[in-house]
């Protein structure tokens, strides 16, 4: 394993995948964010899904994947993020979505998929002082 980036005290830095077109993340208040852009789709899906795998191929990922600047989705899309959330469960993480769309919402819950990934109206909190580092660092 390569050497990894560290602060000051140690501990490893959150390191972001390359940005694509579709994807690009940056370190939140204790977790990963990921934006999504555009249309993502048969022919797109496959950006955002080597975004996420990056995220995900080690450590504890905690993903938020930000939707709401998507201007479509479809059951690809789906299928990368039902992909991105195993990986981070198989790996102690989470995956969340954020999202205000009714489209996408009809979406998740035409296919089932409301409880495996209820979505937020907008980024969560940070979380209480002394818990973990961000998840998603490395």
């Amino acid at each position: 394993m390569p050497p990894q980036p560290h602060d000051h005290d140690g501990a490893p830095r959150f390191r972001a995948p390359p940005a694509n077109p579709y994807a690009h993340s940056y370190e939140g208040p204790g977790f990963v964010v990921v934006e999504v852009l555009g249309e993502i789709d048969m022919a797109t899906a496959g950006a955002l899904e080597e975004h996420l795998d990056a995220l995900t191929s080690d450590g504890v990922p905690r993903i938020v994947v930000d939707l709401r600047e998507v201007e479509f989705f479809d059951c690809s899309g789906l299928r990368v993020l039902c992909r991105a959330e195993r990986r981070a469960r198989e790996r102690g993480g989470t995956l969340r979505l954020v999202c205000d769309q009714p489209r996408v919402h009809r979406l998740l819950h035409a296919c089932g998929l409301l409880g495996r990934f209820p979505p937020l109206a907008e980024l969560p909190p940070a979380p209480p002082p002394g818990s973990e580092r961000a998840p998603g660092a490395r």
